[in-house]
């Protein structure tokens, strides 16, 4: 069964509104996305979500592919917390890796602890935890997981080429796969934010947004070092995953919200299968 449903979502903590404060109101167009998006996910009825998170496993020059068989973490926004916990499909993960290795592609499964049971659990990132947060806890779906992470070290085609293995092991599965790429965009809107100001960072959003738009994600890839990393986003690797995604599987993409409302950008789209 080919890939059901997939989407860009962002993972900033404000968008939950128990970790909001006083920023309630300066997130709510995200917000209103990410239910948007959440809606879908319901509708596609996913048996596993495989998510691409840039803060989970940080391996030297490999993609990581999480092979635990669960998942747990906390998000902190002040002094809120939010707390979440999943099962991974494990199977699905270890199918990932081999695929994966198959190609070529640089690649490392990783567990923590034990290999299954209650201790085999590593932790979960916040990149992954806030899309969770909207998709599965406020859905009540008791779905799978499966949490990667795009390598920055690599060849960006080869995260590209990671996404079409995904999509590919997808089709030989018979359960409902959905794929996440949690991503916030350029981090460099404000001075005074932690990675200070670049006009690059409306340039690259902008550019972004245009790409989804135009049903054109894979013009992500041609974007120029340099310019990348000025503008400081925490998106283009897995959004390049979902690029390639979108090169075995036929998606109609959507542009649902963006907005900049503090240092950085989020911007959340919607792919639903292309008809017939």
């Amino acid at each position: 069964m080919p890939l059901v449903y997939a989407c860009i979502a962002p993972h900033g903590g404000e968008i939950v509104p128990a970790l909001a404060g006083k920023k309630l109101r300066a997130f709510m167009e995200t917000r209103n996305g990410m239910k948007a998006l959440a809606a879908d996910v319901k509708r596609a009825r996913p048996d596993t979500i495989v998510i691409a998170s840039p803060h989970n496993l940080r391996l030297h020059r490999h993609i990581g592919v999480v092979t635990a068989e669960n998942s747990s973490g906390s998000a902190r926004e002040g002094r809120k917390e939010i707390r979440y916990r999943a099962k991974c499909d494990m199977a699905l993960a270890q199918k990932l890796v081999e695929a994966a290795e198959h190609e070529g592609i640089p690649v490392a499964g990783a567990t923590y602890g034990v290999y299954e049971g209650p201790l085999s659990d590593l932790a979960m990132d916040w990149g992954t935890l806030i899309p969770l947060w909207f998709f599965l806890k406020g859905n009540r779906l008791k779905c799978k997981i499966v949490i990667v992470t795009p390598s920055r070290g690599i060849p960006l085609a080869q995260n590209y080429e990671f996404g079409k293995v995904v999509a590919e092991v997808a089709e030989g599965e018979k359960k409902r796969v959905v794929f996440v790429a949690s991503a916030d965009q350029a981090h460099a809107h404000k001075e005074s934010g932690p990675y200070g100001y670049s006009p690059d960072a409306k340039k690259y959003d902008r550019l972004v947004v245009k790409a989804v738009n135009e049903g054109k994600l894979d013009y992500i890839l041609h974007l120029k070092p340099d310019f990348v990393d000025r503008a400081k986003p925490d998106s283009l690797w897995q959004m390049t995953m979902l690029a390639g995604v979108l090169a075995v599987v036929r998606m109609e993409g959507r542009l649902l919200s963006y907005q900049a409302p503090t240092y950085y950008g989020m911007l959340c789209a919607s792919y639903r299968p292309a008809p017939h």
